[in-house]
């Protein structure tokens, strides 16, 4: 654990009331929170403790805004979710959304204030090319048509490239897998597809990772990323989608992450949950990871890089190491999911575009 924490992270782990902060206080949590996209996960836990009414008029405002911006999202993206079942309506194929829309189209933990770019929707690999034909006929249009773009992304990775709509900018990932196909540790999709979850009600038809999977695909995602700006926020949404297992079902999320063979990001996950958020019941499940031998023999390692990484991208939270810690890491997504004859000619070319100006992603 470290000494001391972002102020953020000490309201987070609820080390720091709410009512205790003062002027310059909220002006710098706002400013950690805003880095990370959770100024609206905090106006709806001041709504939870009812501390709206005391909360001070300036920053108050800006939570306020934060609450209308995401709840404007959510009922575009609700809007975008219409136009997704009519694409799918022929296709015999589930519309099955990931990460941020599963989370808002289920009513999960983590969808309250949370703010989200890209609608990620995963299907079987086999049918990836009839669900992009209809997708392209009802408006999503690919990003990118280099050459090398497509290749990429249609060869080695686990989505084709993203589709923007061509009159309301929405963009669609369509997904295969939820790691690349080059990676070691790249999962057996029918597994996640399976399992998946239908929906009822008014969205019925619409399908979700089921409650385990869905944790595996987050901290898989947040634990093979290299790029941190909004890692705490996707702790936090891990915090909240554990807040609704049982003691039983974290259990039974051990041996779910080793039957698909993602064990080390959930460990990572629960042990960064416990150390960063102080998130209390998940003893047992590091135990029984202990105990399978899941723990890496350089995890001092990975805390000297992940509890910096972690923190909010904001001055305030960064030490000397910080943006050594963020680089390695970046290096490191790129190493677990690509072979170094497939990874060095890319990185020199992903180089070369950023240093011409011609990168577009």
């Amino acid at each position: 654990m470290k000494s001391s924490w972002p102020l953020l992270i000490t309201v987070l782990r609820k080390e720091k009331g709410f009512d205790s902060l003062s002027l310059p206080e909220w002006d710098l949590l706002l400013r950690q929170a805003r880095r990370c996209q959770l100024v609206g996960h905090l106006f709806y836990r001041l709504e939870a403790l009812d501390l709206l009414a005391t909360t001070p008029v300036g920053p108050l405002r800006h939570l306020q805004s934060a609450k209308v911006q995401t709840s404007k999202q959510l009922r575009d993206f609700l809007w975008e979710v219409g136009k997704l079942v009519q694409a799918f309506s022929n296709t015999g194929c589930a519309l099955l959304l990931l990460k941020g829309g599963a989370y808002a189209i289920a009513e999960l933990a983590p969808h309250k204030g949370r703010l989200f770019s890209d609608i990620d929707l995963l299907v079987p690999f086999e049918v990836i090319n009839d669900i992009e034909r209809s997708l392209l006929i009802h408006g999503w249009l690919p990003e990118t048509t280099a050459d090398y773009d497509q290749q990429y992304y249609r060869h080695w990775m686990h989505e084709i490239p993203p589709l923007q709509h061509v009159k309301r900018g929405s963009v669609v990932d369509l997904h295969h897998n939820i790691l690349p196909r080059t990676a070691k540790a790249c999962p057996d999709p029918t597994l996640l597809l399976e399992a998946a979850v239908e929906l009822q009600g008014e969205h019925q038809g619409i399908k979700v990772l089921s409650p385990l999977d869905r944790i595996i695909h987050s901290a898989t995602h947040l634990f093979y990323e290299g790029e941190f700006d909004k890692g705490l926020r996707d702790l936090v949404d891990l915090d909240g989608l554990i807040a609704e297992l049982g003691a039983e079902a974290r259990l039974q999320l051990v041996d779910r992450a080793q039957q698909i063979g993602l064990q080390r990001p959930v460990y990572y996950a629960l042990r960064y949950l416990s150390l960063i958020l102080n998130t209390k019941g998940l003893e047992d499940a590091m135990h029984k990871m202990q105990v399978l031998g899941f723990v890496p023999n350089y995890i001092k390692l990975m805390d000297g890089l992940f509890l910096r990484a972690l923190m909010p991208d904001h001055l305030s939270c960064d030490d000397g190491f910080t943006a050594l810690a963020r680089w390695l890491l970046y290096v490191r997504s790129h190493w677990l999911k690509m072979p170094l004859h497939l990874l060095i000619p890319h990185l020199t070319r992903k180089l070369w575009m950023r240093v011409t100006g011609q990168e577009q992603h």
